[in-house]
């Protein structure tokens, strides 16, 4: 299809001796916000990490933008467009939110010429520019590791948990925030928090025992309450339940 931003067929991936991932296939068109579902430990985590080479699939084929990217180091293939931004934060704690977005550029000049759209979604991040990492609260920290991975031209962005810890109040920040960035970048979201995902993705994908089960369009998941129980259970209409 010309539309898909990313292809993954039947991917295989092992941690050690481990086979977490046996048989994951999921197609994510451009434009579209497509969440990635399952229980704690179905291997949604590992399959975004399998898409960027941090733990290479043994078998299967991972495409970005019609290109085969399996087998590539992961600098390479977040420099071909891939922005990540795992699940707990991973920002440097001694750093200066400006440091912090100055360190994510892949060119000079890359924060400059999207800071007046990072400033715009994340406005806490303008007012504590200068402050160090851990000296934000958990949700301030969440929108600069999302608006870390919005400094370089990313075509493709790849989001782990955002709503993981988060008050309600800031998960509707957050889900206000990636709809936005959503108008200029793909995007492949792994949510636990499904209230937050229906009411963000378009499209989505049910990861169950490492192996993809059943995909559609998220609207009609949303009634398919045998599906959502059988497959996610107590994770339906949580408020930021934990992996």
């Amino acid at each position: 299809m010309d539309n898909l931003m990313l292809n993954v067929s039947n991917i295989q991936t092992f941690i050690g001796q481990f086979h977490i991932l046996e048989g994951v296939s999921l197609e994510v068109p451009k434009g579209a916000i497509t969440v990635l579902l399952g229980r704690n430990g179905a291997g949604k985590t590992t399959t975004l990490k399998s898409i960027l080479g941090l733990t290479p699939p043994r078998e299967g084929i991972v495409e970005f933008k019609g290109n085969p990217i399996q087998g590539k180091r992961a600098y390479d293939v977040a420099a071909m467009g891939i922005g990540y931004v795992p699940e707990h934060r991973a920002i440097f704690s001694n750093l200066s939110v400006a440091e912090n977005l100055k360190i994510a550029e892949r060119k000079k000049g890359d924060l400059d010429k999207k800071a007046d759209f990072i400033f715009e979604l994340f406005p806490d991040l303008k007012r504590l520019y200068k402050l160090p990492g851990n000296h934000l609260s958990g949700g301030q920290q969440q929108m600069l590791a999302v608006a870390r991975a919005l400094v370089p031209d990313n075509d493709l962005l790849l989001i782990d948990e955002p709503s993981e810890g988060l008050a309600p109040i800031l998960i509707q920040q957050m889900m206000e925030a990636i709809r936005s960035l959503s108008s200029k970048t793909t995007v492949l979201l792994v949510e636990q928090n499904f209230r937050m995902a229906s009411q963000l993705a378009e499209y989505y994908y049910i990861i169950d025992d490492g192996k993809s089960v059943q995909h559609g369009k998220m609207a009609d998941l949303v009634n398919d309450t045998e599906t959502v129980h059988r497959y996610l259970g107590t994770a339906v209409g949580a408020l930021g339940g934990k992996r």
